[in-house]
């Protein structure tokens, strides 16, 4: 099983990773130098990453305006939650902010509406 991370720091993992992604794919125009329509559209491709990755970026920090930040009791570090259950950005402990679910085993199931 992965370990759990927490949800803003995993979406802005994606987003590095679609920027390190589009760097890639551009670099390997390299290999195609010699066939000016491959290497467009490799540049192309690498350069549609990078802007998806900027979305995304927009995205989760519109996102993050939205969490609730919170001090958190293992570490006292201030923190955000996004949704009913998250983990400290810090320690991994796991947070929510619905007093139904405080004692109950931490599961991401728990913020799917039901």
């Amino acid at each position: 099983m992965k370990p759990y991370k927490n949800k803003i720091n995993r979406i802005r993992s994606f987003a590095l990773g679609l920027i390190f992604f589009g760097f890639i794919i551009m670099y390997g125009a390299i290999f195609f130098k010699d066939n000016g329509i491959l290497v467009t559209i490799f540049v192309t491709l690498g350069l549609l990453s990078i802007l998806a990755s900027t979305a995304v970026y927009g995205w989760i920090g519109l996102l993050s305006t939205k969490a609730v930040p919170v001090v958190c009791p293992n570490c006292g570090k201030h923190t955000k939650v996004l949704g009913r259950v998250d983990m400290c950005m810090y320690c991994k402990e796991p947070l929510t902010l619905d007093p139904n679910l405080e004692g109950k085993e931490f599961d991401e199931a728990l913020n799917k509406k039901r």
